[in-house]
């Protein structure tokens, strides 16, 4: 994996979420799901002066979730959207999936996702949670590789994590996306 892009004079982005990603997902190697709390340097000294860091958001009001909350998110949903190339077509397809450290795990039968997954191209996953009346929802998307899990002792740990798949059709392999990118975004709280 090769960190973000540098900008100018070694400083990283100025996208918070491009800025944190990167230590984030390099943190996966050391066995921990997800660090604690990691950040470029003056954004820690800002956190640490203020004790609770506020809320960052985006162009359109949206609050930025940290790379751990979107983690804990997707974790949260049973159900997220995979999308990926097929055929020349945008495929977007629902899939019951669960987390395994970073990355975002599903099973499948064979068809369009195991073809999509067994060639390396990129995709995306999608997952969201909405309240309607209250007006609220996030949505975490994932951007990555697809990988069929081969190795019968992942195959093994994988089958262990509880996941079950909806519908009554046997789907007998693993899809791993390992992920370049996570970002996250909610509806800022409203008091009404």
């Amino acid at each position: 994996m090769r960190p973000p892009p540098v900008t100018r004079a070694g400083e990283l982005p100025k996208d918070p979420v491009s800025r944190d990603v990167w230590p984030w997902l390099a943190a996966g190697a050391s066995g921990k799901a997800y660090p604690d709390r990691i950040s470029a340097p003056t954004r820690e000294h800002e956190m640490a002066a203020q004790k609770q860091p506020s809320a960052q958001t985006d162009h359109a009001g949206l609050e930025v979730l940290p790379f751990g909350e979107c983690l804990d998110r997707l974790a949260s949903v049973p159900v997220g959207r995979v999308g990926f190339l097929s055929a020349g077509e945008v495929m977007i397809l629902p899939v019951n999936h669960v987390m395994d450290g970073h990355s975002v795990v599903f099973r499948t039968a064979e068809g369009s996702k195991l073809a999509g997954a067994g060639v390396g191209y990129p995709v995306t996953f999608e997952a969201d949670s909405y309240d309607t009346a209250a007006e609220a929802g996030w949505s975490v998307v994932v951007h990555g590789h697809a990988e069929v899990v081969e190795d019968d002792d992942q195959v093994r740990r994988l089958d262990g994590l509880g996941l079950r798949s909806w519908g009554s059709a046997e789907r007998p392999y693993w899809v791993r996306i390992r992920p370049l990118s996570v970002t996250g975004r909610q509806l800022p709280s409203v008091t009404r």
